[in-house]
């Protein structure tokens, strides 16, 4: 998936690393939360980056540790990367919510079950505006903290403003 090649590839642009590194800055940064990336995918990843010729890897041991490979993009994955960041880019925008499945079929179960289902939509987008609210107040002033990923936390923030007025107007509209 060309998403997850980007997240790999925008890493190792900044400075080389080990696919554990990356993994735990995948975490760290919590783009698993805006992007479908998961932990074995990075490791498969970079493994194929590699086999691609777009990232080589030095193994390297330090002290009783074991060995490990780490990361640096090629000239091939510096191309890669710009052409990944311009094909993005250029796409179409699709916004894929999961629980728009169960929004288009509420009308197809009883009453009570419609609103329970509305109402766990609604605890879930409050638990995440209560980790996003968190996320950014933590983060707002660390200077090390890119402004561009504030910029994504703050995205998804107004995003979940939105979700949440449109929840309530769902239960206006349906009683």
């Amino acid at each position: 998936m060309a998403t997850i090649d980007l997240i790999v590839l925008g890493m190792l642009k900044k400075e080389p690393m080990g696919a554990y590194d990356i993994q735990k800055l995948v975490e760290y940064r919590n783009i698993s939360k805006w992007v479908k990336i998961s932990t074995p995918s990075i490791y498969k990843k970079a493994i194929q980056l590699e086999e691609k010729g777009f990232i080589k890897a030095a193994i390297v041991k330090e002290g009783k540790m074991p060995e490990k490979a780490i990361y640096s993009l090629t000239d091939a994955g510096e191309k890669e990367f710009e052409r990944l960041m311009l094909e993005i880019a250029a796409k179409p925008i699709h916004i894929f919510l999961d629980f728009n499945a169960v929004i288009v079929n509420l009308d197809r179960l009883p009453l009570e079950a419609q609103k329970s289902c509305v109402s766990s939509i609604e605890k879930n987008v409050k638990t995440l505006k209560a980790y996003l609210e968190e996320n950014i107040h933590e983060k707002e002033n660390i200077p090390e903290i890119p402004e561009t990923g504030m910029a994504v936390l703050r995205q998804q923030f107004v995003l979940v403003e939105a979700i949440e007025k449109w929840i309530a107007s769902l239960k206006i509209n349906n009683g």
